[in-house]
């Protein structure tokens, strides 16, 4: 093939004087000219430019302000100088690590925490990052994550790591150890008040639900128990052998309260004083009584002689 016919092939059939024309109106409009063969050109993705030689001798000189002002306690403005340090020079192990210090000093773990990752990312054999790593997580509750980031810091440093690393990874370790150790203890149990029983019942062990201590009812109403000998001659078992009064016993296991109201009613009061002349009371007479009715109303609840079957 001959030279005319080659450049004839690269033109793609278009005169000198035609691309020479497009190639002057894509520049007035600001765009990348065509290629030869008339197919769009592809612009090569930018490379972050790296720091210059001045870039990295400002930043060190925000270090070291930064330093200084760790040294005077003004953490926020420490915080703020590594930060400009890290914008001439971003991902600086030692930029990062030494915010994360500032971080760390004022309370901010969280942050501390995500610098100094980024700073042994950065650089794995960086042991002052691993160091602060440790620090801000231990403050963080995270004592395993700790431990790990001061054994990486020790292994860093070599031939068994700096006192301070070791000592860091062993408070780690001991806080682990505690927290994997700690029994499983269950509270003990209240005691009950005097005078009451298991079930903070005044009925002693009747508040699982069985049959109320008789011997205790008896002498809250000022008898001597279960036989005959009750107030007035009063006969417990006999009594208690009545449903309706052997639930108003039940209920009044519970609730002490309802015991101070009956104890109240003059009729009752009577009747534990004997003013009925002995013997088995009249459980007619007394039901009668429309304050004892509705007083066993309440004892007994919704279940009581009143309601429907």
């Amino acid at each position: 093939m001959g030279d005319k016919d080659a450049m004839k092939e690269a033109l793609g059939g278009q005169s000198l004087l035609k691309i020479y024309e497009v190639f002057e109106k894509m520049k007035a409009k600001g765009a990348a000219p065509p290629s030869a063969a008339g197919g769009p050109t592809s612009a090569a993705p930018k490379t972050p430019a790296a720091p210059t030689s001045e870039d990295k001798a400002m930043a060190e000189t925000l270090k070291g302000r930064g330093n200084t002002a760790m040294a005077q306690k003004k953490y926020s403005e420490a915080i703020d100088l590594y930060s400009q340090a890290l914008k001439l020079v971003p991902g600086n192990s030692i930029y990062l690590s030494n915010r994360a210090a500032a971080y760390s000093a004022s309370a901010q773990h969280d942050k501390a925490r995500d610098d100094a990752q980024a700073a042994v990312d950065s650089d794995p054999t960086y042991s002052k990052g691993w160091s602060r790593l440790g620090l801000a997580k231990f403050a963080l509750g995270d004592a395993k994550g700790a431990m790990a980031a001061y054994e990486k810091g020790i292994q860093a440093e070599g031939k068994g790591g700096s006192e301070a690393m070791r000592k860091g990874y062993e408070t780690a370790k001991r806080r682990v150890d505690e927290d994997e150790n700690a029994p499983v203890t269950t509270p003990p149990p209240e005691e009950p008040l005097s005078g009451m029983g298991r079930s903070g019942s005044p009925f002693g062990g009747a508040g699982g639900g069985g049959m109320p201590d008789l011997s205790a009812l008896a002498g809250m109403m000022g008898g001597g128990g279960g036989g005959g000998g009750g107030p007035g001659g009063m006969d417990f078992g006999s009594i208690m052998s009545n449903p309706m009064f052997a639930q108003m016993a039940q209920n009044l296991m519970s609730n002490p309260a309802l015991m101070s109201n009956l104890m109240s009613n003059p009729k009752i009061k009577d009747m534990m004083s004997g003013a009925g002349g002995g013997g088995m009371p009249d459980i007619g007479a007394l039901m009668s009584d429309p304050t004892i009715a509705e007083l066993a109303k309440n004892f007994m609840g919704p279940g009581g002689p009143s309601a429907k079957k």
